[in-house]
């Protein structure tokens, strides 16, 4: 028996509103780079000014398992961390049956690309993307963690969005100052979230990233800074 959900539930809608709320103001696309003097408190633009500067440190020794097998159920719901994603982003979801694996859904107005993609499990178009990349993550501090703390930032919900997958795969370990979303709107939430996770796990960015998202963000400057 396939269960269905046709209505978009409220978390739904938050996750939305953290992905690309905010946006109105400016895509970030253009502008100076701002003040955090004059962003309000809470906002994603002071905390991305109040992040440590470092150079980046070398790639050596990175691999994927160093941060955990692969979507880890860490809230210890019986879930896979890439199926509680699906549940969360997508919608008119349907499940195998007796079980929580997402089979089909529809992902509502991409964050990368503005569009609707249609998810059917193993002929997707659909990657659950790590908005801070776990090898830029590596290079900028995870490097130095135990393995605990860098499988919790790889399955953290914070970190994550379902997206397009092709454009996620030429997103590759890009951080702000390399790679934005193609679809404006979306910027200054994604940027607001790669700055909630450096803060929260204590990432170091580069002057150049730092300096990219303080530029998007003074284009949105009451966007808040994401929780999760």
């Amino acid at each position: 028996m396939i269960r269905t959900r046709s209505a978009l539930p409220a978390v739904v809608a938050v996750a939305t509103a953290l992905a690309l709320g905010g946006c109105k103001a400016g895509d970030g696309s253009s502008g100076s780079s701002g003040s955090a003097g004059k962003a309000p408190h809470g906002s994603a633009l002071a905390a991305a000014d109040a992040l440590t500067v470092k150079g980046r440190a070398p790639k050596t020794g990175y691999a994927r398992k160093e941060f955990g097998s692969a979507w880890s159920d860490t809230d210890h719901n019986h879930c896979p961390t890439r199926d509680d994603v699906l549940k969360r982003d997508l919608r008119d979801i349907r499940y195998k049956s007796g079980d929580c694996q997402v089979t089909s859904g529809t992902l509502v107005e991409d964050p990368y690309t503005g569009t609707t993609i249609k998810f059917v499990r193993g002929h997707s178009k659909v990657d659950i993307d790590h908005v801070v990349a776990l090898s830029d993550a590596w290079q900028k501090g995870a490097q130095q963690w135990d393995k605990a703390k860098r499988t919790a930032l790889a399955n953290d919900p914070l970190n994550l969005l379902a997206v397009d997958s092709s454009t996620n795969r030429s997103k590759g370990d890009g951080d702000t100052a390399t790679w934005l979303p193609a679809y404006k709107p979306a910027r200054c939430g994604y940027v607001a979230r790669q700055v909630a996770v450096k803060k929260k796990y204590g990432l170091w960015v580069t002057g150049a990233e730092q300096n990219a998202m303080k530029r998007v963000l003074s284009g949105c400057p009451s966007e808040k800074l994401p929780t999760g």
